[in-house]
């Protein structure tokens, strides 16, 4: 009698023995990629979308990278670097202007959008809500597709651009307030930190999102005392368990606020509205009623900032005193680390971009990709961006059913 296993065996080679179908793999139709590097020439703009590492990846995967000339320079990153990875250096500023993929940190001037051919594709933080008017309609006019990478969301939900540049900002408030607070800067000659038998210094952050996280991560670090406030319980609790400490939190109430301003030598500003200006949430009384020589890091200023006595500063001229209260306002903190940002922003856009030539190339990647397709603003000239559009009177389309139509 024959077993189960031989009649198995038996049928395995008779199976082996007939005609089998070949099965072919399906290959993606890759996209070589022309991406243009331009210097950046917004005021105290410092870093640079790729650094020549990612370039050097970009290149061996078989994409061109055409850098204008001292592009990387500001951010310690020298054209010979960018040479020996494989870029074409462009000595002409039109040449990087004029890839199909132009790849900004700023956004662009009309002069730059000038300089850019028809249907090629803008990546930078594009900001349209606060540019003039006629940028949007040159961008339309010559059917460029942007994309705002500061809108772009990973698989999570979350602002990977976002988050990185809000670890620097939060880390660096502390830094900067360590360094106020002392009398080298005219400040109290307090050290941020704790030393034995001296009362550590306090730090307030209004905010609990990423910034106010890395803030308090790098306050608690230096030994300090912090206490966080928000509108959102929810926030505060997820602060804490990321953090690891039980902190002094608190909902946002005009009393609870201003007792805790009164005793803080450092006030960290790290909340954003829901949508457009960040609300007033510290009013000038309880400023004038801060302690003489105590330093407030407003990060908030990029929109509008939270507290009233807050004024635009820039890095040459940063800190400004108010009630005898040091004020540091500089809306781009982290260009300030600008080899450091431009690291982290350039182990971002890598994979994307490696991601988009394998999928062959942006249409199919907005197509395919829901938080990538979250960040487009124009499609071929298309406003795709339902605020932008009534903000500027505009008509637009919801890019979900653009694309639902091919």
């Amino acid at each position: 009698m024959i077993s189960s296993k031989e009649a198995l065996r038996a049928l395995a080679q008779e199976v082996s023995l007939q005609p089998q179908e070949e099965m072919l793999e399906v290959g993606r139709r890759q996209k070589r990629l022309q991406i243009g590097l331009p210097r950046e020439t917004s005021y105290q703009e410092n870093r640079v979308a790729l650094v020549p590492d990612s370039v050097a990846v970009l290149v061996a995967n078989g994409h061109e990278v055409v850098v204008e000339t001292n592009a990387g320079k500001n951010a310690n990153f020298p054209d010979r670097a960018y040479s020996e990875a494989g870029a074409k250096i462009a000595y002409d500023r039109k040449e990087a202007f004029e890839c199909d993929l132009v790849l900004k940190v700023a956004p662009p001037s009309t002069d730059e959008i000038a300089m850019m051919n028809h249907k090629s594709t803008l990546f930078s933080a594009l900001q349209l809500s606060v540019q003039p008017r006629d940028t949007l309609k040159k961008l339309m006019a010559k059917r460029i597709s942007a994309v705002a990478w500061d809108y772009i969301r990973d698989k999570d939900g979350i602002y990977p651009i976002v988050r990185a540049m809000g670890e620097i900002a939060g880390n660096m408030a502390v830094i900067i307030a360590a360094e106020y607070l002392s009398s080298g800067s005219k400040g109290q000659g307090m050290l941020l930190g704790n030393v034995s038998g001296v009362a550590p210094a306090e730090v307030v952050i209004i905010g609990a999102g990423t910034v106010a996280e890395h803030s308090c991560r790098a306050a608690l670090g230096f030994g300090a005392l912090v206490k966080v406030f928000d509108f959102s319980t929810y926030r505060l609790r997820r602060l804490q368990n990321d953090v690891g400490s039980r902190i002094f939190t608190s909902v946002i109430q005009t009393e609870e606020l201003r007792r805790a301003l009164s005793t803080a030598d450092v006030a960290i500003g790290a909340i954003r509205g829901k949508e457009g200006r960040t609300p007033t949430v510290v009013t000038e009384e309880m400023v004038s009623q801060m302690k003489p020589g105590s330093v407030i890091v407003d990060i908030s200023i990029d929109r509008g900032g939270c507290f009233e006595t807050s004024e635009v500063t820039n890095h040459s001229k940063p800190i400004y005193r108010k009630y005898d209260v040091i004020h540091y306002c500089v809306p781009n903190i982290a260009s300030d680390v600008c080899k450091t940002a431009s690291m982290a922003l350039s182990n971002i856009f890598t994979p994307l971009l490696l991601n988009m030539g394998e999928q062959g190339g942006c249409a199919s990647l907005i197509k395919k990709d829901r938080g990538f397709r979250h960040g487009v603003y124009l499609y071929n000239g298309t406003l795709t961006n339902e605020s932008l559009g009534e903000a500027f009177n505009l008509p637009y389309k919801d890019i979900d059913l653009l694309f639902a139509a091919f």
